[in-house]
This record gives C-alpha cells, sequence and structure tokens, in this order.
C-alpha cells in the first residue's frame, strides 16, 4: 500500500511528482551549472610566466567566490576520502596506527608552503598548457589544512565505539565493509560533520596562500578571495578588504544553508541513544529534499540498491573474541621484523637530514634551536590552556542546545573564517603605539585560528551525549559541578582530547607567521622556533629550514608519545559509551 506522503501515479503506479519536486530540481540544476562554469574556468590554456589579471573591483568578487569555493570543495571531498581511509586503517590496524598517528601529527604541524614549494611543480608538469595543474597544486594546498583534523576525529570516533556494538557486528558476522558502512561511519558521523565545518573555515585561513604561488621565480597569482584579499593586504585598501569580508560571509551563510545545516539535520539520527531527543536541528533543505516525492522515491531506490550489494558480499566466517581487540594476534617473528624495518626507516631518515644540516649548522645552533623550540612549546601550552577554559563551558552549552546551535552555527563558521592575519596590522600597531613586548604580545595571534578546532569539537562532543543519560541525570538531580564531574567532561573528553591534539598542531604551524609580523615598515619579532624558520625561509637556507621543521617535528613527536597518546588510552578506555 502506498504512503499517504508519497502519492503514486494511477497511470505507471510510480511516485507522481510534485512542486517540491520542481524546486528541488532547480536547485540541484542552478548548483550543477554554476559548478561546471567554474570547472571550465579552471581548465583554460595557461603558459608558466603568463600573468593572470586580478581586479580590486567587487564587481568580480561573485567570480572570485565561485572559484574558491569550487577549490574548498574538491578539496573537502579528498579530505574525506582519506579520513575514511587512514582514519580506518589508523584505527584497525595495530602496527598501521604506530605510524598513521605520529604521521599525522607531523604532517599537520608543517607549513603550508611546504608542501607548496615539494608539490607545485609536479602538478604543474601533470597538465601541461593547463591552468588544471596550478589549480590542483592549490586544492592541495587547501586540502592539506582540511584533512588532518578530519582524520584524527574519524580515527577518534573508531577507537571509542562501545563494545556493545563491536559485539553486535560480529554476530551478525558483518564483512569489514559492511561494517564501516553499517557501524563506524554512522557512529563517527555528528563529530565528523562538526570537524568538516571546522575543516572548511579553517581553510580560508589558508586559501591566501594557495591563491599566490610561487614557482622559484615566476608568481601565479589565481582569481579567488584569498589572492584579492592578498592583493588587498598588499595595496592597504580597508575598502577591498571590507567587501571581501562581506563576501566571505555571504559565501558561508549559503554553503551553511545548502551543506552543513542539513547535513547536522541529518546526523541526528545517527546519535548512540535509547531516548529520542525532544529538539532537533532543522534544515528547509532537508525538509525540500524529503517532501520532493519524485526525489525521495529515487534516493530510497539508490539506497536500496547499495544495502543489496553490501548485503552480497561475505561475512565474517570466524567471530572474534568479546573480550579484548578483534584484531589478530601478531605472531612474534613478524613484530620483531616490523620493528626492524620500522628502525632502519627512522635511522635512514634521520641519517639524510644529518647530512643535510651538518654542513651548514654547528652543534651550538642546534641546541639554541632546541631552547627556541621550548620558548614556542611554552607558548602554545599556555594559549591552549586559556582556549580550553573560555570555549569548553561555550561548547558545551552549545552542544547540549540545537537550537542555539543552529543560531551560532554560521557565525562560528564565520569567525574561524576569519583570516587572522587582518589582526596583525592592528596587533602591530597596538605593540608599538602602548610599547608591548612582543615576546608576549604575538603570542595571542598563534591561537586566532586554532582555537575554533577546541570549540567545533567540543561542541560536537556535547551533542553527541546520549538523550536518555542527560535525562537520568536530571531526574537525579545532579547539577553544577557534579553534573560536569560525572556526565558532562567525560562525554566530551574524546572529542575535547581530538581538539586539543589539532589545536596544538595548529598553533605550531600559525607560530611560524605569528612570531615575526610585519606591517607596512615595521616588524616586531618574538624569540621562538616559528620566527627562526621564518626568517630563514625568507632567505632561502634550506638546511637551516629543515632544522627548524625538524627540531618541531621532535617537539611534536614527544608531545604525542608521552601526552596526548596517553590521553587517548585514557579517552578509548575510561569514557566511552560502552
Amino acid at each position: 500500500m502506498a504512503n499517504r506522503s508519497t502519492p503514486l501515479d494511477k497511470n505507471t503506479g510510480r511516485a507522481a511528482p510534485n512542486l517540491w519536486d520542481l524546486a528541488a530540481f532547480l536547485l540541484v540544476m542552478g548548483l550543477v551549472t554554476l559548478f561546471a562554469w567554474g570547472s571550465r574556468e579552471m581548465a583554460l590554456p595557461y603558459t608558466p610566466g603568463e600573468r593572470i589579471p586580478l581586479s580590486l573591483d567587487p564587481v568580480n568578487l561573485p567570480e572570485y567566490a565561485l572559484r574558491t569555493v569550487l577549490r574548498m570543495a574538491a578539496a573537502l571531498a579528498l579530505s574525506l576520502l582519506f579520513t575514511f581511509s587512514y582514519g580506518t586503517l589508523a584505527a584497525k590496524s595495530r602496527r598501521a596506527e604506530r605510524i598513521l598517528v605520529p604521521l599525522l601529527n607531523i604532517l599537520q604541524s608543517v607549513p603550508i608552503l611546504g608542501f607548496l614549494s615539494v608539490t607545485v611543480t609536479g602538478f604543474i608538469a601533470m597538465f601541461p598548457g593547463k591552468l588544471l595543474g596550478v589549480e590542483c597544486a592549490a586544492i592541495f594546498a587547501i586540502f592539506t589544512s582540511q584533512a588532518w583534523n578530519m582524520a584524527f576525529s574519524f580515527y577518534q570516533s573508531l577507537k571509542t565505539i562501545p563494545s556493545d556494538l563491536s559485539e553486535a557486528s560480529v554476530l551478525f558476522g558483518l564483512s569489514p565493509w559492511q561494517r564501516f558502512w553499517k557501524l563506524d561511519a554512522p557512529f563517527a558521523m555528528p563529530p565528523l560533520i562538526w570537524n568538516m565545518m571546522m575543516s572548511v573555515s579553517g581553510g580560508w585561513f589558508f586559501v591566501v596562500a594557495s591563491e599566490a604561488i610561487t614557482v622559484g621565480k615566476t608568481s601565479v597569482t589565481l582569481p579567488g578571495i584569498g589572492s584579492y584579499v592578498a592583493q588587498a593586504i598588499h595595496y592597504r585598501s580597508l575598502s577591498a578588504i571590507g567587501w571581501a569580508l562581506l563576501t566571505m560571509l555571504l559565501v558561508i551563510l549559503v554553503y551553511d544553508q545548502l551543506l552543513f545545516r542539513p547535513m547536522v539535520a541529518w546526523a541526528d539520527k545517527f546519535k548512540f541513544e535509547t531516548t529520542e531527543s525532544g529538539e532537533g536541528s532543522g534544515s528547509w533543505v532537508l525538509t525540500l529534499f524529503q517532501r520532493a516525492r519524485l526525489l525521495r522515491a529515487a534516493g530510497r531506490f539508490l539506497v536500496n540498491r547499495w544495502i543489496r550489494l553490501t548485503d552480497l558480499l561475505p561475512r565474517r566466517k570466524q567471530r572474534a573474541s568479546f573480550h579484548g581487540s578483534t584484531q589478530a594476534a601478531i605472531p612474534k617473528a613478524q613484530e620483531i621484523v616490523w620493528n626492524a624495518l620500522l628502525a632502519i626507516g627512522v635511522a635512514g631518515g634521520a641519517w639524510l637530514l644529518v647530512q643535510f644540516v651538518g654542513g651548514e649548522v654547528d652543534g651550538a645552533e642546534i641546541g639554541k634551536v632546541f631552547y627556541l623550540g621550548f620558548l614556542t612549546l611554552v607558548r602554545v601550552t599556555v594559549l591552549l590552556i586559556i582556549a580550553s577554559l573560555i570555549w569548553v563551558p561555550i561548547g558545551v552549552y552549545i552542544g547540549l542546545n540545537p537550537k542555539w546551535a543552529t543560531r551560532v552555527q554560521p557565525l562560528a563558521q564565520f569567525l574561524a573564517a576569519f583570516p587572522a592575519n587582518l589582526f596583525f596590522p592592528v596587533a602591530v600597531f597596538f605593540m608599538v603605539h602602548y610599547h608591548l613586548s612582543p615576546e608576549i604580545w604575538t603570542a595571542p595571534l598563534m591561537i586566532l585560528g586554532t582555537q575554533w578546532y577546541i570549540l567545533f569539537n567540543v561542541i560536537g562532543g556535547a551533542s553527541a551525549i546520549p538523550t536518555d543519560l542527560r535525562e537520568a541525570a536530571r531526574n537525579f538531580g545532579v547539577s553544577g559541578w557534579k553534573l560536569w564531574k560525572t556526565l558532562l567532561l567525560p562525554g566530551i573528553f574524546p572529542s575535547l582530547v581530538t581538539g586539543l591534539v589539532t589545536a596544538a598542531g595548529g598553533t605550531w604551524n600559525a607560530s611560524i607567521v605569528a612570531e615575526i609580523v610585519t606591517w607596512g615598515n615595521t616588524t616586531l619579532t618574538a624569540t621562538g622556533l616559528g620566527s627562526y624558520i621564518a626568517i630563514w625561509t625568507e632567505k632561502g637556507d634550506y638546511p637551516r629550514i629543515a632544522l627548524g621543521i625538524a627540531v618541531m617535528s621532535i617537539y611534536v613527536l614527544v608531545l604525542n608519545r608521552f601526552f596526548w597518546q596517553r590521553l587517548f588510552t585514557v579517552s578509548q578506555t575510561r569514557y566511552r559509551l560502552g
């Protein structure tokens, strides 16, 4: 019998279209047309050294905004593929985890300009005579600003899946592919969506660098909001900066309505709870597609075919033990060989680094660089503590109140997307005017763009706290600090650790541009590892650049091994939902 919400055509027996179908069709085709036009512009002929015109006339901003959004959308798609594959491998394989997790910490601390300098020549060579090569380099640069945060979130979610759900997947004999789509991905979806928001917003900070690329002595400026902002800063045009910020705000509002708000509302059904929340997130786009009869019928058809396809996959024949890991025990001989190969790889990399750096740098300077790294570490630690004290209570309140989350969502995305380097001239003015020490007052600039990792992860963690647990705490009269101690802090702890790890890596990265700030002829420098790397990058001294990045990576690895990894272990063993 047909459902009332989906009437059938009397002649064909199929779902009858309605006005909602027409509206959905026009919306989808409009987006497809815009993306097709923008993609055509990305594939135009281009010769290295050719200057691409860029104007500060606000009339061009809609086109520039579309070009930037296309790059960020492509980078987001790549980041999702990377997240699902990298995060799953790190969570499921003990051998891979020992390499992939520390490597992820290193990657997020490597300056984005380092990725550009290595990859841009290769991308241009892949598409000779086409602008697409430079576009791919820009997309990859934005990808490096999005992928690490999302991968950490997905990895952390997979490591904290409740044991009873894992046992159920074993009882039903689900194959790894079926388990991924029926358990892993749905369970990780709520915090992953909030991390996607943060990653897209954080990508705006790197758009300036990714759209103004230097290849040897040739500079390539791609049309986009980032390059528009860079040119406005170069010419000190406050009106152009204002137009760019207004355009950014409008773009963020549009993709919040068309993408993220529907995703947040859709992800509510994946919450791990037995009592449905009284309030939920709403989205007019989701409502539109739900009421479009023909589109809904087509979607149901595709979903059913996908389910049938996954059900055809072979299921597990052997059931793993419910106690301990479901992974097979690793033979001792294989473990020894694996450890030996890992040690040889690390030793080989260290020897190459010593050979490259040793000819130019003496032991005294190496010791000085480690001291500079310690100073930056102190700044990073203090900033993370202050940011946590501010944003954890705010994030929990927003996450527990869906209506407030809906209201704050676009504002938080805009604040996270606001280019932090636009604050640098203001900071320089105040430090010079009031004779403030750069050693202290440049530090807040490091956290401007990365504090939002903490907020977005805490919102995602708080929104995933089961409603039945919150109602139980309310019925028992648990409130105040006791509520925080027994429910809220344990509930958000895995997400908070993920946010702190990604914020720490981003802050180390941001120190390279925040410990030395310039406006006009005035330059202020703070003593630290970030300013050391920035100074020698400007001079083109690659051995010292490699030394600075290596020391930064060593600090990140040591902190990961002796601090963050222990917090991850605590979150996986003590603070998980079952």
